[in-house]
C-alpha cells in the first residue's frame, strides 16, 4: 500500500507556510491561463527583474568553471580572477568537494574579519557557521533550543512564517509578541512582558526571543534604545536571542542606520545572553536567493553546547559550496582602486536606489487609498498595510480577489499574525520601479470596488 496522509506525523500536517500558500498555487494557475501576475509575495529580486550583481556571477562562474581564467584571457577582471584562485586554494578541493562542516575556514575567517570591520569587534571563525541560507542557521538553532514539547520561543507578530512553520515542525510552543503597530512596528517592552507572563501562567519554559531586524513583513528599522531593552528583557529573563538581521543592508531614511544585536551586546557587557545572529546573501542588494548561502554566528555559548551545534551541522556535512562563495563575496566585496569596484558600487548603489525610490512610491501611495494605511517603509523589502474590510469578509478572500481581478500576489496579514480585529497583506517592493505606479493605481481602483457601498470601510 502506497503511503496515506493518515499516515503523516501531526506537526507536518500543521506546518504552514503563507508565502507559498494557496494564493500563490493560484498565481501559478492564472498565470498558465495567460493573466500577467505581479509577484509581490516573497522576497525574490531576481525574479522580478533584478539583475545579478556582475562580480559576484564572475566570481562564481570561475569558482565551478577554473578552466575560463585560461580559456577566456581578458574577459574577467584581474581582481575576479585573483579572488577565484584564492577562493580555491582555501577550499582545497574546488568547490566540488565537501567542506568541514562550518564552512571552509577561509571564508568564515572573512565573515569574522566583516563583523570586525562593521562592528568594530572580533569573533572566532569557529563561532561562525556557513549555512545554505540564513533559514537553515534558523532552523538549526530552533532545533537545538527545544528540548521537549513544553519549550517556547518568543516571536514577532506580524512575523515571517519560517519562525511559525519551523515551531510546528519542531513541535515547540509558539509564543507571540506584539510589534506596535502604532509606533512604526517598535518592540513595546509592556508588550513583551505581558507574552512572557501568559506563556509562563500556560506551562511553557520560554528559551528565546526572535527579533527581525530590519523588520519582516513591516518594514521596520530598530534603533539602538530598542535593541539595549530587547537585550535587557532577555537578560532579566535567561533568555537566549535570535537576531534575524538579513537585510542589513536595505535602510531607506535619513537618519536611520543598522545596528548589530552583537555591537549593543558587547557594549552593555552581558556575559549571561547567548545570542545567535544570522545573515544571508539572498537579501540585502546581492538578492542571490536561488544560490543559497549565509551564515550564523553565535556568542556566550558554553563549549558544551557549542560542540553540540558542530554535531547537529555535521549530520548535513556541511553548507553548498557554491553558496559559501557567494557569501565570501557579499563580505569581501570589491574595494576602491580595484578594477572591478567601479562597476560593482555602479550596480550596488542604482539597486538600494532603486528599492528607497519604490519604498516610497509604495507607502506614499497605499495611503492615499481609502482603507488603506501603511507605516514608512524604513527598511526591508517588504511593507504590511492595515486594510479596512467589509463586515464578514477576510483579508484571505480580500488578497484572492486581489490577485483574480489585477493579477497581483501578496499575501494575507493572517498568514503572517496579527493583532485581533485588524486585517492586512504583506506585499514587497520589489517589482521594477515602472511598475510599483501601476501596482499602486490598481490597488486604489480594486479597493473602491470591493468596498463600495460599505459603511464600515468609509
Amino acid at each position: 500500500m502506497t503511503i496515506q496522509l493518515k499516515d503523516l506525523g501531526k506537526a507536518v500536517l500543521e506546518t504552514e507556510y503563507a508565502v507559498r500558500g494557496p494564493i500563490v498555487a493560484r498565481a501559478a494557475e492564472l498565470e498558465k491561463q495567460g493573466k500577467e501576475i505581479i509577484y509581490c509575495n516573497i522576497g525574490n529580486p531576481q525574479s522580478l527583474g533584478q539583475k545579478p550583481i556582475t562580480y559576484v556571477r564572475q566570481l562564481l562562474a570561475l569558482c565551478q568553471y577554473p578552466g575560463l581564467m585560461d580559456l577566456a584571457p581578458g574577459v574577467f577582471p584581474v581582481d575576479v580572477i585573483e579572488t577565484a584562485k584564492t577562493i580555491l586554494k582555501g577550499t582545497k578541493h574546488g568547490v566540488g568537494a565537501y567542506s568541514e562542516s562550518r564552512g571552509v575556514r577561509f571564508i568564515r575567517e572573512a565573515v569574522a574579519e566583516f563583523i570586525l570591520e562593521r562592528d568594530h569587534m572580533g569573533v572566532d571563525p569557529d563561532a561562525i557557521y556557513l549555512t545554505d541560507g540564513a533559514s537553515k542557521g534558523v532552523q538549526a538553532v530552533l532545533r537545538l533550543l527545544l528540548s521537549d514539547a513544553n519549550d517556547g520561543i518568543m516571536i514577532p507578530i506580524p512575523q515571517y512564517p519560517l519562525y511559525s512553520a519551523t515551531l510546528t515542525l519542531y513541535e515547540g510552543k509558539m509564543v507571540p509578541y506584539f510589534l506596535d503597530e502604532a509606533n512604526n512596528w517598535k518592540l513595546n517592552h509592556q508588550m513583551l512582558e505581558d507574552s512572557i507572563a501568559q506563556a509562563k501562567a500556560k506551562g511553557i519554559r520560554v528559551r528565546a526571543i526572535c527579533v527581525i531586524n530590519p523588520g519582516n513583513p513591516t518594514g521596520s528599522v530598530l534603533d539602538d534604545k530598542n535593541i539595549e531593552m530587547i537585550l535587557d528583557f532577555a537578560q532579566k529573563h535567561g533568555l537566549s536571542v535570535l537576531a534575524d538581521e538579513v537585510y542589513q543592508e536595505n535602510i531607506y531614511l535619513a537618519g536611520d542606520k543598522f545596528t548589530s544585536f552583537a555591537k549593543v551586546l558587547h557594549r552593555k557587557g552581558f556575559k549571561d545572553v547567548s545570542l545567535f545572529s544570522f545573515h544571508s546573501c539572498s537579501k540585502g542588494f546581492l538578492g542571490e536567493c536561488g544560490v543559497r548561502g549565509g551564515y550564523f554566528e553565535f556568542r556566550n555559548v558554553p563549549e558544551d553546547v557549542a560542540a553540540q551545534i558542530l554535531k547537529l551541522q555535521s549530520v548535513s556535512l556541511c553548507a553548498n559550496l557554491t553558496g559559501q562563495v557567494a557569501t565570501y563575496a557579499m563580505v569581501r566585496p570589491p574595494k576602491p582602486g580595484m578594477p572591478s569596484y567601479e562597476l560593482y558600487n555602479k550596480e550596488r548603489t542604482s539597486i538600494l536606489d532603486e528599492m528607497r525610490k519604490r519604498a516610497v512610491i509604495l507607502a506614499e501611495g497605499l495611503n492615499k487609498i481609502e482603507g488603506i494605511t501603511c507605516n514608512v517603509i524604513a527598511g526591508a523589502m517588504y511593507a504590511f498595510p492595515n486594510i479596512k474590510l467589509p463586515a464578514g469578509k477576510t483579508d484571505f478572500e480580500y488578497c484572492m480577489s486581489l490577485l483574480e481581478e489585477t493579477g497581483i500576489c501578496v499575501v494575507p496579514g493572517s498568514g503572517f499574525g496579527q493583532a485581533d480585529g485588524t486585517f492586512h497583506f504583506r506585499t514587497t517592493i520589489l517589482p521594477p520601479t515602472e511598475k510599483i505606479q501601476k501596482v499602486v493605481e490598481l490597488f486604489a481602483n480594486f479597493q473602491k470596488k470591493y468596498t463600495e457601498g460599505c459603511a464600515c470601510c468609509k
